[in-house]
């Protein structure tokens, strides 16, 4: 039995019924998931990834499930990419927050970033088992913790590493919170995760993550969601629900990074978009990336370079 963790912020996405007509993947997504599970045979494959999709919405009805977006290796897309995974062969930690069943944390594997030094985390215990059957693995090849982002006994707000931490990198595979981590993170992805939450949330949640990341230069906070040209709340009808949305404009988010979570400066912004359509609605997609800037040592100490 899973430990069923009631979220003390409840995303403002409503759930709608399950439509198969959405699951749509391209080649190289059908490849890798061939290459996961071994059925090679592509109705099949689909047959397979909707009965744990359907599992998977029994116990989390969101948006990214019911439309298939799991499926997606959004981090792998990302611009920084190529950065992400030579940070990991010098050693730095990866967390995937909002990790659902694991499809970016696996591709991530497959491209060479070190599993053993990879945490991927979201609400739902139950992700982790639905990911193994998922991908038709008898073990969890990556260490998952379940837990509530805006409780701050898992993750709480504190302020960017301005030092080198004092003490030793902690053994991630006996983590029960991602507070253990503040300052040691090389890699945070976050992705479909903050158009989730209103404007007050969206910050606390930034300023929780920038508290985990590593000074180091090269450092990188990343990830995808929905932003519109101007910030503010966004109003959709999809499937004949109204949803009410808070988003950020692009220049918002930015400045949201560098100069509010992030001293003006300490930080490097990068940003590219994209459209997609959902349910007959064109969503505006931001991809972007925090990397911090590079460190002098002081006195014997590494500190930011200002």
């Amino acid at each position: 039995m899973f430990r069923d963790i009631e979220p003390l912020v409840k995303p403002i996405i409503p759930s709608f019924p399950l439509d198969d007509s959405l699951y749509c993947l391209d080649p190289e997504e059908i490849a890798f998931f061939r290459r996961h599970t071994g059925i090679q045979d592509e109705v099949d494959l689909k047959t397979h990834i909707i009965d744990v999709q359907r599992e998977a919405y029994k116990v989390a009805p969101y948006a990214c499930i019911r439309g298939f977006d799991f499926l997606h290796q959004t981090m792998s897309k990302l611009h920084i990419y190529d950065h992400i995974l030579k940070r990991g062969s010098e050693g730095a930690i990866l967390l995937d927050v909002g990790s659902c069943l694991g499809a970016d944390v696996r591709k991530a594997v497959e491209d060479g970033f070190p599993a053993h030094n990879i945490i991927a985390s979201d609400i739902k215990e139950a992700f982790s088992e639905l990911g193994c059957k998922l991908f038709k693995s008898s073990f969890e090849p990556i260490l998952f913790i379940p837990g509530d982002i805006f409780d701050p006994a898992f993750l709480s707000i504190s302020q960017p590493a301005r030092f080198v931490p004092e003490s030793a990198i902690p053994d991630i595979q006996t983590l029960r919170s991602l507070n253990d981590l503040r300052g040691h993170v090389g890699i945070i992805h976050a992705s479909k995760l903050f158009h989730l939450f209103d404007e007050q949330k969206q910050l606390e949640l930034a300023r929780a993550l920038g508290g985990l990341l590593s000074c180091k230069p090269g450092s990188t906070i990343c990830g995808t969601h929905s932003i519109a040209l101007e910030k503010g709340i966004v109003h959709h009808t999809v499937l004949g629900i109204d949803i009410s949305c808070f988003y950020h404009s692009r220049e918002t988010w930015m400045s949201l990074w560098d100069g509010i979570v992030f001293k003006k400066g300490e930080v490097k912004v990068e940003t590219t978009t994209s459209t997609v359509d959902v349910g007959g609605v064109t969503f505006r997609l931001l991809h972007w990336s925090v990397t911090r800037l590079r460190i002098l040592s002081i006195h014997g100490r590494a500190c930011l370079f200002t």
